[in-house]
């Protein structure tokens, strides 16, 4: 098994789902970057939020698998938390990880497009924009994220 689906294991455990994994460099510091979203739905649809002490027990739960198989050569530092409200959607399962949320779409022909996302059925992608349904296809998409509105 990779590193990724043995973390997938231990979040799953926790009724949690992988968002996604990343190492990034911060003021000349290494950083092992694991994000992680609620399985469970709220009645509206969207996902409750994750209480801070679920992340520190997966903190718990992955940081020996990491000594056994570290993520990265040298030395770094583990996160484990939310995506964050404001998110790229990189890939179709972050997607359905976001159905009920604003989105922002700049599209391969680099028009825009700003809605609610209503669903994802294979590749394609539906949204609500302006009270009209939005179709499009994974592969037309350039850039995506999520946003927040105040």
């Amino acid at each position: 098994m990779s590193l990724e689906s043995d973390i997938k294991s231990l979040v799953k455990s926790l009724d949690l789902e992988l968002y996604d994994t990343t190492v990034t460099s911060e003021n000349d510091e290494t950083i092992y970057r694991i994000g992680v979203v609620s399985a469970q739905m709220d009645e509206s649809g969207k996902r409750i939020g994750v209480p801070m002490d679920t992340y520190v027990a997966l903190t718990h739960l992955i940081s020996p698998l990491l000594d056994v198989t570290p993520p990265v050569s040298g030395e770094y530092r583990l996160e484990v938390g939310s995506p964050g409200i404001e998110r790229k959607l990189s890939n179709i399962n972050h997607f359905k990880m976001s159905i009920g949320e604003k989105i922002s779409i700049l599209a391969t022909n680099k028009e825009k497009y700003k809605g609610k996302l209503l669903r994802v059925d294979g590749n394609k992608i539906f949204l609500e924009v302006d009270g009209q349904e939005v179709e499009m296809d994974f592969s037309e998409i350039s850039k995506a994220k999520t946003y927040f509105e105040w």
